[in-house]
């Protein structure tokens, strides 16, 4: 097991942590640069002022990667993301004793709260007194679990778009719709709306580990659901059609993820920054009317219901 150290200034740090969440890292953490010299810094500098930005101004930002995983990937994901060039000697792996390595991804993944009623929980936590009792059942007061272990390929729920989706789907689920969940990833906008009630739930990815991905989530957490590839999906149209995927292939599939809402349905996208909103919505203008329903940490979700 390794370790990919990076140094960031204290504006790109959060954006930096999520970049390799999703680049496939098992964890993330962020650490004062200058600690142990004369620059070292409290983070939160006087007593009950809490900053911003959640960072120090020279930030080391040390990543845990799993085997087999190709840092020069990892890196290039970083760079296309803006977040900075990292070049050679920018950046270095160092080794994790076998020994250390659960317990730092562990504690790097507590249970998150992320709406209302839905928890994100690792297995680890699975009897935790830190997270409200579990109900899993459509109706009831009580949170729903759903149980997610950090993978290697779809990041383990935090992400602001994630939290935006699940949100959504907690305020527009009333109980027995049909659901598409275009670009599932791990499952778990799927898994949630099976939890809140929806009667029947499509899950589409264009790649085949998401697809196995979301099946075995998906019966880890006792939800019944349709995985597949694009290509085996059946024409027809859903009450509720969700996409957390990025701006361009959004914009792309506008035709075909417009057309699956049904007459009076509803359709909810995510993956978009604030700026990229209005670009996003005039894509989708021919059939139905986007509108920001919240934004989160720069990340909006766009909501729309189509009329006929």
């Amino acid at each position: 097991m390794r370790e990919l150290v990076l140094l960031c200034p204290e504006e790109r740090a959060e954006a930096l942590s999520d970049a390799l969440l999703e680049a496939g890292m098992l964890s993330v953490s962020v650490e004062d640069a200058d600690s142990n010299t004369e620059a070292e810094r409290a983070l939160f500098g006087e007593p009950g002022l809490e900053p911003d930005v959640q960072a120090w101004h020279r930030n080391r930002v040390v990543a845990l990667m799993p085997d087999g995983l190709d840092p020069a990937q990892v890196i290039e994901v970083v760079r296309e993301a803006g977040l900075g060039d990292y070049g050679d000697g920018e950046w270095l792996l160092r080794d994790v004793p076998d020994e250390d390595w659960v317990r730092l991804t562990q504690s790097q993944f507590p249970p998150i709260q992320v709406a209302g009623r839905i928890w994100i929980v690792p297995s680890w936590h699975r009897n935790s007194p830190d997270v409200p009792p579990v109900s899993n059942a459509a109706g009831a007061d009580e949170a729903l679990h759903i149980e997610l272990d950090p993978g290697l390929a779809f990041g383990t729920g935090s992400h602001p778009t994630t939290h935006l989706c699940l949100a959504w789907l907690e305020r527009h689920i009333k109980g027995h719709e049909t659901v598409l969940d275009y670009g599932c990833g791990s499952g778990i906008l799927a898994i949630a709306a099976k939890m809140l009630g929806a009667a029947s739930i499509t899950a589409v990815d264009i790649d085949e580990q998401a697809v196995q991905s979301t099946r075995q989530n998906a019966s880890i957490n006792g939800v019944q659901l349709q995985a597949m590839l694009p290509d085996a999906l059946a024409e027809g149209q859903f009450q509720i059609v969700v996409a957390n995927i990025l701006s361009n292939p959004l914009k792309v599939l506008a035709p075909m993820l417009a057309n699956r809402v049904a007459p009076g349905g509803h359709l909810a996208l995510s993956g978009v920054l604030e700026r990229q909103a209005d670009e996003v919505a005039l894509a989708y203008a021919p059939w139905l009317k986007l509108e920001v329903w919240q934004e989160r940490e720069g990340w909006v979700c766009l909501h729309g219901q189509r009329v006929h």
